[in-house]
This record gives C-alpha cells, sequence and structure tokens, in this order.
C-alpha cells in the first residue's frame, strides 16, 4: 500500500492506495499519529478511491484515529468509498461516527 499525506490548514488528507490490512495498518497509524502531532492536526479525511481491498485491521485505522481527533476537538471522514468497503463500514458501525462523502470537494467543503 502507498499513502500520500496532504495538508490544508489543520485538515489532513490521507490517500491510500492498495489494500488497507494487517501488515499495513500499524506504520499508517503511526505515520498519522506522528504528523498530527507535529502539524496540529484537527481534522482527518480519507481518500478510499484507490483502495481494493479493507480488513478490520483497516476499520481500527479508522477508529482510532476518529478517537485521536476527539481528543483534540476534531473530526474524521472519509470519501470515494466503493460500494464494497461501504458495506464494510456500514457493518462496523463507522458511518455513526464517521461522514463518508461522495466526493473530495464535498469532504472538504464540510
Amino acid at each position: 500500500m502507498e499513502t500520500l499525506l496532504e495538508y490544508k490548514d489543520d485538515t489532513m488528507i490521507v490517500r491510500l492506495n492498495g489494500e488497507l490490512d494487517q501488515h499495513y495498518a500499524t506504520s499508517l497509524r503511526t505515520e498519522i499519529d506522528t504528523k498530527v502531532t507535529q502539524r496540529g492536526v484537527h481534522r482527518i479525511v480519507f481518500d478510499f478511491s484507490r483502495v481494493g481491498f479493507m480488513d478490520s485491521s483497516g476499520i481500527g485505522v479508522i477508529m482510532g484515529r476518529y478517537r485521536l481527533m476527539q481528543s483534540v476537538g476534531g473530526s474524521v471522514s472519509a470519501f470515494g468509498v466503493s460500494p464494497r468497503l461501504d458495506k464494510l463500514i456500514e457493518m462496523s458501525g463507522i458511518k455513526r461516527i464517521v461522514q463518508i462523502y461522495t466526493d473530495e470537494a464535498a469532504a472538504l467543503k464540510n
């Protein structure tokens, strides 16, 4: 999996490419958490448009970043979620706490 982190003010856009699974989750968590602290991030937006597969480790990444953002008064959202990933996100309960948008413009606007 490849990751690109972009910043717009206090927002971090996490662009994912590949499979978000247990082999990648730990390093992704560490990378995001480090940058959140260093850059004063208060909002994380995940770009799932190039993610073909996600397992429960990916759900853990999202949940952990949600808790991190809650501790600093921030938020987490996502866009580009395929129907397959949407089903997993729905079943995990993430949709109750993380706003899912259809595209990047909508995610960044709110």
